[in-house]
């Protein structure tokens, strides 16, 4: 590996852990979010030239934030308003460095940036798509099209849902922290939402090589268990960190050392994290005690199902597709209605799995959504149709855009057409 490319991948890396960080800091600093995703960009950009000339610093984060930070002074320093935005920002310094250990500056007692950007984004008065979405921007420095991808609409449409979020942040005076324990439930769903989402594009990323991308699945963890801590009766909170965990106790063995895609069914169950399995199972049992089902609960419950069989045959689909059932009954997605095909298909045969296909493809609402096609695809060439199968694979093929699940279609379409 030569100096450059080590120098860009150690910048990639530190995007990858700290974007979210140094925005996070910079708008509590600054209070524009513009402003910290700008300074932020042109932090990282300054890295690949600096880091080149006097090496990659001990703490890449440190280095990051203060170098946004500096930058973002400068603007305001040169903005004809920049003064009384820079006192602002003096009187924010002062009161922060004044912060005793256990000391926010705010009622929830939770010291984090990250959390506070989460519940700034969160606020009942921005729309929860908008919420969502926000928040993917600004903490896992997920592009425009990425989180587009993620909602199934189109790019212009996303970015201009970002636009109007900020600027409803700005004109509302929307605070910038971790709201008192009294006003926490309104903001729970869209919380628990950006969390699940960010742990989603890490664990199938909607685009690029890797299928995995780690680090936004241990922020995502990290991130369910700060809030675990912050509202412990609170059964969906705990069902999230279940969920969560018990898909990270299969992260390593998703893919193989080449990188290629490995089925669940496929997958060595024995380099499974059991300790992870454990304690989702674990959380997720004293979640349902509580006797409130909600959908992140009802997820862990068909995860633990999974998880918890020794072999994949020993998964009780029957059970799975009736957690389904309730699940569509609770969140009436399409998405949510496509995992129940593939459990029907797998609990009751392939055809009623096909007919629960089929209804969803007359619908039209997941049309260019890869999956859909993929799993028509999967059912056909287990009831033996690869003739139709291959027609399928080649239909998902077109829509897929993520480097690792394309080469796992194109294995399966080779092995339809050999057929």
């Amino acid at each position: 590996m030569n100096h450059t490319n080590g120098v860009e991948e150690a910048v990639a890396e530190a995007f990858r852990e700290e974007w979210g960080q140094v925005v996070a800091t910079l708008i509590g600093v600054t209070g524009d979010w513009d402003l910290a995703e700008e300074c932020a960009q042109d932090a990282f950009a300054q890295a690949l030239d600096r880091w080149r000339r006097d090496g990659v610093p001990r703490r890449p984060g440190a280095w990051l934030t203060t170098t946004a930070r500096n930058r973002a002074l400068d603007v305001l320093r040169r903005e004809a308003v920049g003064a009384a935005k820079l006192r602002e920002v003096a009187v924010l310094g002062r009161d922060r460095s004044s912060y005793g250990p256990d000391d926010d500056g705010d009622d929830s007692g939770v010291r984090d940036d990250r959390l506070r950007l989460i519940f700034t984004c969160c606020h009942p008065a921005l729309p929860i798509e908008a919420r969502v979405a926000l928040t993917l921007r600004t903490l896992a420095g997920l592009t425009t099209p990425e989180i587009a991808r993620a909602f199934l609409i189109p790019e212009p449409t996303m970015a201009q849902r970002l636009v109007r979020a900020k600027r409803k942040i700005r004109n509302a005076g929307i605070p910038y922290r971790v709201p008192p324990a009294h006003l926490l439930p309104e903001r729970t769903t869209g919380v628990l939402g950006v969390i699940y989402l960010l742990f989603n594009e890490g664990y199938a990323a909607t685009a690029g090589a890797d299928l995995v991308r780690r680090n936004l699945c241990a922020e995502a963890i990290r991130l369910a268990r700060v809030l675990a801590r912050l509202m412990p009766d609170e059964p969906e909170v705990l069902g999230l960190l279940a969920l969560l965990l018990l898909h990270d106790a299969r992260q390593d063995t998703r893919v193989d050392a080449a990188g290629e895609l490995v089925t669940l069914e496929d997958q060595d169950r024995t380099a499974w994290d059991r300790a992870k399995a454990d304690e989702g199972t674990a959380l997720l049992e004293t979640a349902l005690r509580r006797g409130r089902a909600g959908p992140y609960q009802i997820q862990a419950a068909i995860a633990a199902c999974h998880t918890n069989a020794p072999t994949a045959d020993d998964t009780d689909w029957a059970d799975i597709a009736a957690l389904y059932g309730e699940l569509t009954r609770q969140m009436p997605s399409a998405v949510v209605r496509l995992n129940r095909a593939v459990a029907v298909g797998m609990a009751e045969g392939t055809e009623a799995g096909l007919a629960a296909v089929a209804e969803l493809e007359r619908e039209g609402e997941l049309a260019g959504y890869h999956l859909l096609p993929a799993t028509r695809a999967d059912l056909l060439r287990r009831s033996g149709r690869t003739q139709e199968a291959a027609e399928a694979y080649r239909r998902a093929l077109e829509l897929v855009e993520n480097d690792a699940e394309r080469r796992f279609l194109q294995r399966r379409l080779a092995q339809c057409r050999s057929a």
